[in-house]
């Protein structure tokens, strides 16, 4: 299998918004009670919060984290979550049937943020809640004083604002299984009055409306429209949300990148649609703030109970490939795509795990998500690639491999992520840089392996990661590189002047 791709310096398509590189936390199964949160553990600091997880994702660069949910959201509220712990109500969460003994809140998320290195990206109830409920949250975390909500969070001991300025208003209102799901013209209409309020409390505020839930919805892409037809004045960005699990086709689930392609081409001609409507001079950005592997299929009943271990996802080397393949069509997509919500960050779906009392281990797709926020930030560029192509049953003719190219001129330096999707053949890339002067490739990590049900875990934690390869010498900066079958790419070069 051959490809040929030509990176030229000029072609570029965006600079990458750190936002792309977030995750998220949910009041779900154990993402806070024994993932971030468990008093008492060996590492655990003054708060509660463990060390060891603390560093796994201040190692990850996460952008932002949102928080706190997801289908928990639309039946929370967030003024449980404050004050004194021995005050706080036990509540039912209904969404996930499990007890919510409301620990956790937003005053002590916010703290863990600053900790793990990331900042919050704040989401209002809009099922159960109101509009004044979502300005008074916001009033909570952002004013700085003199006001009943400024001064009470100052009580709680916050007397800095937490600055959140980036929020969600609801959690896939289109979704059935919604508490108080909304159609789209009253979700319109709900956002809309929520919106008012909330940048009418702080201006400086970026909001994120409700889009899709899937790309299979069946509302999908009229739902987005009708709620941009409302919202398009206030909302800063459309959320959309994917994601995908193998259904036993390896070929289809390898290629899952082309749905996500898709997904994001579809979102955003509606938004620019919508603009045209308007006879808008503004951009509709997106932020794709749910996807990643769930295997779905799976059903896990469970009794009332806190934080029991549901949705805990264990991710083989065939996952992160696929993951790969979503890391390169979201960086391939940042001119649009503005925020992006790894689901979720510690042991629900996740790429980080957790045993109570024990250690942390990183699961597969920790390494490409990894890569992508440590080597993806820069100016994403625009190859011409020429690859040959497979058949899928899914998807029919896709490219067996997909290539991004991020150029990082503070550090010059170019990285290239490639994805070769075919199991049993290497994939023959001829790279052309010498649109770039002199180069000279300095790091080259591959994630490749015979077995592909491979997994980590605490006692094997390093069965899936990434492995160093011998670097290639140019001839005249084009470079013959070899990659493996079934493989994950990071090839970085200096640019010398």
């Amino acid at each position: 299998m051959k490809s040929t791709v030509t990176v030229v310096k000029d072609f570029t398509l965006a600079k990458v918004d750190d936002g792309l590189f977030s995750s998220f936390i949910e009041h779900l199964g154990r993402a806070v009670y024994t993932g971030i949160y468990e008093p008492g553990h060996p590492t655990a600091d003054e708060q509660g919060f463990r060390k060891d997880v603390i560093s796994m994702v201040k190692d990850l660069r996460v952008g932002m984290v949102r928080y706190p949910g997801g289908n928990f959201l639309s039946g929370y509220n967030w003024k449980d979550g404050i004050g004194p712990r021995e005050k706080r109500p036990v509540r039912l969460d209904r969404a996930w049937h499990t007890i919510e003994p409301n620990e956790i809140g937003i005053d002590e998320f916010a703290d863990w943020a600053k900790k793990a290195g990331t900042a919050v990206m704040g989401a209002v109830n809009m099922g159960t809640g109101t509009p004044q409920d979502a300005g008074d949250m916001v009033e909570y975390c952002n004013y700085p004083s003199g006001t009943y909500w400024s001064d009470l969070r100052i009580a709680n001991g916050h007397k800095e604002a937490h600055a959140i300025k980036t929020w969600c208003i609801g959690n896939e209102m289109d979704g059935p299984w919604q508490i108080c799901h909304l159609d789209a013209v009253d979700y319109g209409k709900k956002a809309r009055e929520a919106a008012k309020i909330m940048k009418w409390t702080d201006e400086s505020i970026k909001l994120v409306v409700c889009g899709s839930a899937s790309s299979s919805m069946p509302t999908y892409p009229e739902w987005d429209r009708i709620v941009l037809e409302h919202t398009y004045d206030l909302a800063d960005y459309i959320s959309i949300h994917r994601y995908f699990e193998n259904f036993g086709n390896d070929d289809d689930f390898l290629a899952s990148f082309k749905d996500m392609d898709d997904f994001i081409k579809t979102a955003a001609a509606t938004c620019d649609y919508v603009k045209a409507l308007k006879r808008s001079s503004k951009t509709m950005w997106l932020s794709f703030d749910e996807w990643n592997i769930w295997y779905q299929q799976k059903k896990e009943p469970h009794p009332w109970v806190k934080a029991p271990r549901i949705l805990e996802d264990h991710y083989s080397l065939l996952d992160a490939l696929a993951f790969g393949g979503m890391a390169i069509t979201l960086l391939n997509h940042a001119d649009r795509v503005k925020v992006a919500c790894l689901a979720q960050l510690v042991n629900v779906i996740a790429p980080i795990f957790t045993e109570p009392g024990k250690g942390a281990y990183r699961q597969s797709i920790y390494w490409p998500f990894r890569d992508m926020s440590i080597y993806g930030r820069g100016t994403v560029l625009t190859p011409v690639v020429k690859t040959d192509s497979k058949i899928t049953e899914k998807y029919g003719e896709v490219p067996a491999a997909i290539y991004s190219a991020v150029l990082n001129e503070e550090e010059t330096e170019l990285t290239v992520f490639a994805l070769n999707t075919n199991k049993s053949e290497k994939a023959e890339l001829t790279l052309n840089l010498m649109n770039f002067g002199n180069t000279q490739m300095f790091y080259r990590t591959e994630m490749s392996g015979s077995d592909l049900s491979a997994r980590n875990s605490l006692e094997n934690p390093d069965a899936v990661c990434n492995k160093e390869v011998a670097v290639s010498q140019g001839d005249k900066n084009c470079y013959s590189i070899s990659l493996s079958p079934a493989s994950w790419n990071v090839l970085r070069f200096k640019l010398v002047k």
